[in-house]
């Protein structure tokens, strides 16, 4: 039987004074199947290799919403993880457009309000163009009107959203918050330092 080795790790805990969630917990596991090391978390890991872990390969989201990343310092390719149970690397990386087992970084979403979600997305850079609101989940963001596959930039005035590269929640992964360059994402640029392209076609809210 697989021995499981747990450890807690709690930074000092931040809490926006607008922020809803009273709590935010995660465990990480060096195995699949919540085998083998076990780190807890209530706040950020910037390097998982800081805390004695040479890679993820199972979580569990016990309450939040959480970001985690490909790369240390919240860098690379993200994967939104919201509360349930991840077993394996399949479960939490999604439909990616490439393959990768990297996961060494992580912080949670702080959200000004789980109940009030609203953004709006611009057809150029520097909010210009067309645009539209959006306030719910949006499986297909040309099916509901949006005239092109591409959005130019985004300002996200109350909560945060997922944005996805192709229809249906899939490709690349975009994470969007109202406490993040204040809401305002001028260019597609500013999505992440892995996005190659201003292409997304489909966006749903994140709820703690």
């Amino acid at each position: 039987m697989n021995r499981v080795t747990k450890s807690h790790v709690t930074p000092p805990m931040y809490f926006p004074s607008m922020c809803t969630a009273p709590f935010f917990k995660v465990s990480v596991f060096d195995r699949e199947h919540f085998q083998g090391k076990c780190l807890e978390f209530t706040s950020e890991c910037c390097s998982i290799h800081d805390c004695g872990l040479d890679n993820i390969r199972s979580i569990r989201v016990e309450s939040g919403a959480w970001v985690g990343f490909e790369h240390h310092d919240f860098q690379g390719q993200q994967f939104i993880l919201e509360r349930g149970e991840y077993p394996n690397w399949e479960a939490f990386s999604g439909s990616l457009s490439y393959h990768t087992e990297r996961f060494m970084s992580f912080r949670p979403i702080y959200c000004a309000s789980h109940h009030s979600s609203r953004m709006m997305i611009f057809e150029r850079e520097n909010f210009m163009g067309r645009s539209t609101e959006l306030s719910d989940d949006y499986p297909s963001l040309q099916a509901m009107g949006w005239f092109k596959p591409e959005v130019g930039s985004m300002h996200v005035q109350c909560g945060a959203f997922v944005c996805y590269e192709y229809p249906g929640y899939r490709g690349q992964q975009y994470i969007m918050e109202d406490d993040k360059h204040s809401g305002d994402y001028q260019a597609w640029r500013n999505w992440g330092s892995h996005c190659q392209t201003p292409k997304i076609q489909s966006i749903r809210r994140i709820r703690h």
